[in-house]
């Protein structure tokens, strides 16, 4: 009798798994995909990264480099290696997964697992054995797939989705991406430094529908100075394969005439669903909504027993809310803190240069008629920034007026993914604007571009 299984094992489930066993926990942890890690590690957030370093290392040998006396001479790409790197990157930290389970000794049970009642779950390894796993608690961690795109097959050589996307044998001459989020900009922004042309088709006016307007606006305006083209307002009607490519037929989201663009590969990234089918939920009557969501309530599904954290459940699809999620189901098993403070969970689009956000936006307090103070900072006028050569982007900070604390803080520019966690630990503590603005930061430095911001919320920026 195991104290929790949990079925899946990506960010949520086995972080979830090594803090159960750190707490003296008797945990299992079942995968069917064979290697821990889930998407994020095999096929999203960890080989993705792998491939955007790379190209910006070969993008910027061709055109930053130069500029900065450093002349680079038979320049080459090496897609085969490049490809290598990023596997050799998976596959260690796959490893170093298993080891931790192993390190708290936790139970990794290969196979797909299904909930047969409350408090068994049934595995069904890749050979067809099946075995019978006892438990007094039980996690769903299954996470999430990649949305279809009605009437275009996928295949994952010419028509690709994100794992397709990461393993392209060859640079496309012409890539198509519909959906103009976090992973399409990311996975067209890498195929484009290797040289392909990329055309961005979004059916909303916008890109990263959702992201503050401003810091959107200046992103898309980057993106274009570098060479991605867009098809804002625009749905794929259908995808032809010829003798020579494929045929992408666009047409306004709002009614007209069809557009045909031609197209070699065609990344389908129009965001992700939960992964709940065939586990079981039926048989226990787990609550989940018409998209496949299962609901909880403080992790709690309305089984007695049973919980679901991360992509599977609502909130927003990241890797680190599934593991918040996963410690916190761990800790409240033991007794322990169980919260998770939903208005800190950090977003970062990892392009270059890079898109980060934590709290509201300004549409999301003007909707729900917050006051509020507003100071920016252009990376500009940023001394750091300017001898780098990495001047795109912004700083922007909100303060709710009446209160003074920071409640929404988003950023355009080199390296802000590292930076925003600066902001997690000032809103973590409540802090204002003027906390923020009065604390000391090195010089010269990216980070000081924040504390401009921030002072500019009360009138006092001084380096611009």
């Amino acid at each position: 009798m195991y104290d929790l299984v949990i079925i899946g094992g990506g960010p949520g489930g086995y972080n979830c798994a090594i803090r159960a066993g750190q707490l003296g926990l008797k945990t299992a942890i079942i995968e069917k995909r064979g290697k821990l890690g889930g998407t994020c590690l095999n096929v999203g957030c960890i080989p993705s990264k792998a491939l955007l370093h790379a190209s910006e290392y070969y993008e910027a040998a061709s055109k930053t480099f130069p500029s900065m006396g450093v002349r680079v001479t038979g320049l080459s790409l090496d897609l085969p290696q490049m490809l290598k790197q990023k596997d050799d990157s998976v596959d260690g930290l796959t490893k170093g997964v298993e080891f931790l389970m192993k390190k708290n000794k936790v139970d990794y049970i290969k196979g797909a697992g299904r909930i047969v009642s409350a408090g068994s779950v049934e595995v069904t390894a890749i050979d067809g054995a099946k075995q019978t796993l006892e438990a007094k608690n039980i996690v769903i961690a299954t996470g999430s797939v990649p949305t279809d795109l009605a009437g275009i097959a996928v295949d994952e050589e010419q028509v690709v989705t994100s794992t397709g996307a990461l393993s392209l044998p060859e640079v496309p001459g012409r890539m198509v991406v519909v959906g103009a989020g976090v992973i399409g900009l990311e996975l067209g922004s890498v195929w484009r430094r290797l040289g392909a042309e990329v055309t961005v088709v979004e059916f909303f006016d916008r890109i990263t529908p959702g992201m503050d307007s401003e810091i959107s606006t200046a992103f898309q305006r980057v993106l274009k100075k570098q060479g991605m083209k867009f098809e804002l307002g625009h749905k794929v009607a259908g995808v032809e394969k010829t003798g020579g490519g494929l045929l992408v037929s666009i047409e306004p989201a709002k009614g007209g005439g069809a557009r045909v663009l031609e197209a070699d590969v065609v990344l389908v990234a129009i965001g992700r669903k939960p992964f709940t089918t065939n586990l079981g939920l039926e048989n226990v009557g787990v609550r989940f909504d018409q998209r496949g969501f299962i609901e909880t309530s403080h992790f709690k599904t309305n089984v007695e027993g049973i919980y679901a954290i991360g992509d599977c459940t609502h909130g927003p699809m990241l890797a680190h809310k599934a593991e918040e999620e996963g410690i916190a189901v761990a800790q409240a098993l033991a007794g322990k803190w169980s919260h998770v403070n939903y208005d800190v969970i950090p977003n970062v689009i990892y392009t270059d240069p890079e898109v980060a956000s934590v709290g509201k936006s300004e549409e999301e307090l003007k909707a729900a008629g917050v006051e509020y103070k507003i100071g920016k900072f252009s990376f500009m006028a940023n001394s750091r920034a300017r001898t780098n050569h990495e001047t795109e982007g912004l700083v922007k900070v909100l303060e709710d007026a009446a209160s003074k604390r920071v409640v929404g803080v988003h950023m355009v520019g080199s390296g802000v993914g590292e930076m925003i966690g600066e902001i997690c630990v000032a809103m973590e503590f409540g802090a204002s604007a003027e906390d923020i603005a009065r604390t000391c930061h090195a010089h010269p430095t990216m980070s000081e571009a924040i504390r401009e911001a921030a002072k500019g919320v009360d009138g006092w920026t001084m380096q611009a």
